[in-house]
């Protein structure tokens, strides 16, 4: 591919831009990630995934939110990474491993079309429900319906780790504009050192559950990878939902299956948007 290069894909309309770290001319800094994210004086993207080597996995992915900070791992992003990684030949065989800042993961090329992937699956990990290693600050070892008090209005809050951290608030109404106000609230709240990435959640049934999502350094977003595992991990505990669940959001729907020792299973479609290359001029722009 030409230097400089970039594929942009989406998964249920949360988009990234994908790079070969071997196949850039300028430094991955946090003012380039951000102008390249950026929908006006950039591409416009919800974060950028880099392609790199690993030493325990098939493959390695480095995560990187609009706001320039690296995430540990990111659902979407590893469902659009290995469609990348398939359909330009990357990887060969339609199973692979894939290391990222959050641990090593299994990944299925689960159905093609036209040679190319349609549909991916990854085997997340184990969900952690551990207070400490989430992490958070609270005393208690599990955060299970924990109530807290932002600007006067009270949270239940459920906090697991799925790779990265989460904060879980189930709701009998989901409203936009709630999750967009008290959500980077939640992120930023003085008991999550790392700050956390939030859902609201209602459960339809046992089999179906709507979430909305506000994603730790990047917002508002339409659908997300983890926060679906998350969300599934905790209702899956407190025996709200079945072993398989179908994840509802405002992009699409995700397919989670978190089995009796809270190992989890993420499937969904991925689409290609463009290719394109970054301009001498954009990465002049980078540092001004």
């Amino acid at each position: 591919m030409q230097k400089n290069s970039f594929v942009k894909i989406h998964g249920l309309g949360n988009e990234y831009i994908v790079i070969d770290s071997q196949n850039i001319g300028f430094e991955l800094t946090t003012a380039a990630i951000r102008r390249i994210c950026n929908v006006n004086f950039g591409i416009g993207s919800d974060g950028v995934l880099v392609l790199g080597g690993s030493e325990t996995a098939d493959i390695g992915l480095r995560i990187f939110n609009p706001d320039g900070s690296e995430a540990e791992k990111s659902g979407n992003g590893l469902r659009i990474f290995c469609k990348y990684v398939f359909d330009y030949g990357v990887v060969t065989k339609t199973a692979f491993t894939v290391e990222t800042k959050g641990g090593i993961v299994s990944a299925q090329i689960a159905q093609t079309r036209n040679q190319r992937a349609h549909t991916v699956t990854v085997e997340m990990g184990k969900a952690i429900f551990d207070a400490a290693l989430i992490p958070t600050k609270f005393a208690s070892e599990q955060v299970d319906d924990t109530l807290i008090s932002i600007e006067g209005k009270s949270f239940y809050v459920n906090c697991v780790s799925v790779g990265n951290p989460h904060c879980v608030v189930l709701k009998d109404d989901l409203v936009i504009e709630e999750i967009k106000h008290y959500g980077p609230l939640l992120e930023n709240y003085e008991m999550f050192p790392n700050r956390i990435n939030v859902q609201f959640a209602k459960v339809i049934n046992r089999s179906e559950v709507e979430i909305l999502i506000w994603e730790r350094g990047a917002g508002f977003t339409l659908a997300s990878g983890t926060s679906s595992c998350a969300v599934a991990s905790v209702l899956r505990k407190k025996g709200l939902i079945d072993e398989r669940v179908t994840i509802k959001m405002l992009g699409g729907t995700l397919q989670i299956t978190v089995d009796d020792l809270y190992r989890i299973t993420m499937t969904g479609e991925v689409r290609e948007i463009c290719t394109g290359v970054l301009s001498d001029e954009l990465i002049e722009d980078f540092n001004s």
